[in-house]
């Protein structure tokens, strides 16, 4: 018997030979996630109180502040930002939809119709 899960899955690759290939909203959202946080002048992901606690808990969320949504083979994501202070927010954002944009395609092969970004902070402190 198959297990089922509270998350959605969408078939990326099926062959009549050797089976199919699904991966779960999460793992884009986790993509995009550690994407974001690849580029120079975002701090850190926003998140939600819940995930917040989690965190705090020693409970890594590395989807925190991404929703994806996977319409066929199509990806709308939406990230919330906490950007280092100092940095110019339009162009740090741009950097993070190029490069949430390329890792997905790459790494899927799903075509990312939106990233969206709202900028839910600034970090004021500096690291010494």
């Amino acid at each position: 018997m198959e297990k089922t899960f509270e998350q959605n899955t969408y078939v990326l690759q099926e062959d009549e030979d050797l089976g199919t290939v699904k991966i779960a909203d999460d793992v884009v959202a986790m993509i995009a996630g550690l994407a974001a946080t690849e580029v120079d002048g975002v701090a850190a992901m926003a998140g939600n109180i819940t995930n917040e606690l989690m965190s705090k808990m020693g409970v890594k969320n590395l989807a925190k502040g991404v929703k994806v949504e996977v319409l066929g083979k199509r990806v709308r994501a939406e990230l919330a930002l906490i950007i280092e202070y100092g940095y110019n927010i339009p162009a740090v954002s741009q950097r993070v939809q190029d490069r949430v944009k390329s890792t997905i395609e790459s790494m899927t092969g799903l075509e990312v119709s939106d990233v969206d970004i709202r900028i839910a902070g600034v970090n004021m402190l500096r690291e010494k």
